[in-house]
């Protein structure tokens, strides 16, 4: 039966998928996610096809306990490790996280406003965070330093963070140099040639790099906030990992296309001309978030003629095309909010993740709220964090033991600090 017609009344896409695995972009997801955590690669979902990096972190294999556990006991367990730790733990889950993880978080929402409720407990002596690596390694910089950020599931990565790694940013930077004269020097109107921008979407050495070259960190909700910032600084900017969410914003402000080159890492001047990086106004990395590039405007047109008066809403990370086509693009912050303000029962279809559709549907039952893909396809590496990790890490930390810690170096954490101090400085518009 196509997505678009059932009622929701369970938000979790686990039991979705072990219900009928043959409705979601890979079988595989139906097992458990310690299944994959010795093999390379980002696991089954959304991200299956994407190269990881050599080096990428693996998982150590999960205790039997946990992995042989049901629902119900897991659940128990987390409920009681997290009674036990009181205020000394906090528990941070993304909005992308399954709902059997997600109703365990003190806090949800998307990676701005967890990097902002990471800051607000500066008392707790632990973190544990249910996103992916980045988002770990943000709440490591923004936390004291007697404070333990735990990612449960340390193979939970990002395909689109692993998109730009900090050899081919260096290179990029150089090459620019090469074109566009000395990076650090201003002109009379007191810009420099180039301002980097990294998305959240980041390792914690890109967001390093930005922060020592005058650069800042954006979010989805935050991106034409921060650009205006770069554009009062610099001639151009140099926007990555994610090209979508640099050009649909950038376009939305007026800038034409044919200023917006694309960077190729792995090509001479990005396959770039030297002209047209000179003439560019926002130069964009080739680089790219695979859940929301499953969105088509043909997925558009079919929701359409189903629902003559529904409202399409895609997140901005999805192809220009299809935000185009949209009635409105925005985060996932902003989808929640749009359909949590809608005062008549209406019809919305959505371009973003599974499991916050899903939990949107169930928690406002007098919509209708379907995902714009009809395969049930989660984000791979979201997707890696299972209540056995979360059980795992809180009765670790329960026995006085912090496993699967994340920590970011002096050197690195010191020029990213200050990006993010930016980024967080540059509040969206309301």
């Amino acid at each position: 039966m196509p997505t678009s017609t059932i009622r929701i009344t369970d938000p979790s896409v686990d039991h979705l998928i072990q219900a009928a695995p043959a409705d979601s972009c890979s079988t595989d997801l139906a097992a458990g996610p310690w299944i994959f955590d010795t093999v390379p690669g980002y696991g089954p979902g959304s991200s299956m096809g994407d190269v990881i990096p050599t080096g990428a972190p693996r998982q150590g294999e999960l205790p039997a306990e946990y992995r042989e556990a049901g629902e119900d006991e897991l659940d128990s367990r987390i409920r009681a490790a997290k009674a036990t730790l009181g205020d000394r733990v906090v528990v941070l889950g993304h909005f992308y996280q399954r709902e059997e993880v997600m109703q365990h978080a003190d806090y949800v929402g998307d990676s701005f406003q967890l990097a902002n409720a990471a800051l607000e407990h500066p008392d707790a002596e632990a973190i544990v965070f249910c996103g992916v690596h980045f988002m770990a390694e943000t709440a490591d910089l923004l936390s004291t330093p007697d404070q333990a950020v735990i990612l449960p599931n340390l193979a939970a990565g990002c395909s689109m963070a692993d998109m730009a790694d900090i050899d081919q940013v260096e290179d990029c930077w150089e090459q620019l140099a090469d074109v566009l004269g000395p990076l650090d020097r201003v002109d009379a109107d007191g810009r420099v040639p180039v301002i980097p921008v990294t998305y959240m979407n980041s390792s914690a050495a890109i967001k390093g790099f930005v922060g020592r070259h005058g650069g800042i960190v954006c979010t989805s909700s935050n991106a034409e906030t921060v650009l205006e910032w770069a554009f009062e600084r610099g001639r151009r900017v140099l926007f990555f990992p994610d090209q979508h969410l640099g050009r649909n914003t950038a376009k939305a402000m007026g800038v034409p296309l044919e200023r917006m080159p694309m960077w190729n890492p792995r090509r001479s001047l990005g396959g770039s001309s030297a002209a047209d990086l000179e003439d560019s106004k926002v130069i964009l990395w080739h680089g790219f978030c695979s859940v929301h590039r499953r969105f088509t405007v043909a997925q558009i047109d079919q929701a359409r003629a189903e629902h003559p008066d529904v409202r399409v809403i895609v997140h901005p990370e999805c192809p220009m095309e299809v935000v185009d086509a949209a009635d409105e693009a925005g985060s996932t912050d902003y989808i929640r909010r749009a359909i949590g303000a809608a005062t008549t029962p209406a019809a919305f279809a959505i371009g973003t993740e599974i499991n916050l559709v899903r939990r949107l549907a169930a928690q406002f039952p007098q919509h209708e709220i379907f995902c714009l893909d009809p395969v049930v396809c989660p984000c791979s590496t979201m997707y890696r964090i299972h209540p056995g990790y979360l059980a795992w890490v809180l009765e670790e930390l329960v026995a006085g033991r912090v496993v699967n810690r994340i920590s970011v170096t002096a050197d690195v954490a010191d020029p990213a600090r200050v990006a993010l101090e930016r980024m967080l400085a540059a509040k969206p518009r309301a």
